[in-house]
């Protein structure tokens, strides 16, 4: 049962590291890997340079307003992890610790709604209606990568041209 305990805690743990590993060390990692959608697609837009400066102020203004909540859920996961588990302080700390993943979770996702919109606004009706586009061809060559790629670890990708079919 300790091991189970030993177990499951360990899982929770680098679950809650990922995301508070996300922004700790000053970097927007789900941000850069499509978070906000917007990053892939900016680089193509011949944005102007007052707008580059913009939207650079508005990741750096972005990333200072959670840095608290990280902190404090970086604090939550140490005492989740010097917790013994079965004591009445693992659960404590695994509940304390279940709410500040759960309010970071909520606050990134408005955080990062409330930063497109802000982003979007800095555009011009043609980078609007070239974004669409790139945003539409991006998310259908994902699409297309989704339908391809093995769904278990074990599984090959089906394809008619695979091994075996000619």
């Amino acid at each position: 049962m300790r091991k189970i305990g030993l177990i499951i805690s360990s899982l929770v743990l680098a679950a809650s590291a990922t995301v508070g590993l996300a922004q700790e060390g000053g970097r927007f990692c789900h941000m850069q890997s499509g978070g906000v959608g917007l990053m892939h697609e900016m680089h193509q837009l011949n944005l102007t340079p007052d707008q580059i400066t913009s939207i650079k102020q508005l990741f750096e203004n972005s990333k200072t307003q959670l840095q608290p909540q990280y902190q404090a859920l970086k604090q939550q996961r140490e005492n989740f992890a010097k917790a013994v588990p079965g004591s009445a302080e693992y659960q404590a700390a695994a509940d304390s610790l279940a709410q500040a993943s759960s309010a970071i979770a909520t606050a990134r996702v408005q955080q990062e709604a409330s930063l497109r919109t802000q982003i979007y606004a800095l555009l011009t009706n043609d980078q609007k209606a070239q974004l669409t586009t790139l945003t539409a061809q991006r998310q259908a060559r994902m699409a297309q990568w989704r339908s391809q790629a093995p769904k278990t670890l074990g599984e090959q990708p089906t394809s008619d041209t695979g091994p075996g079919k000619n």
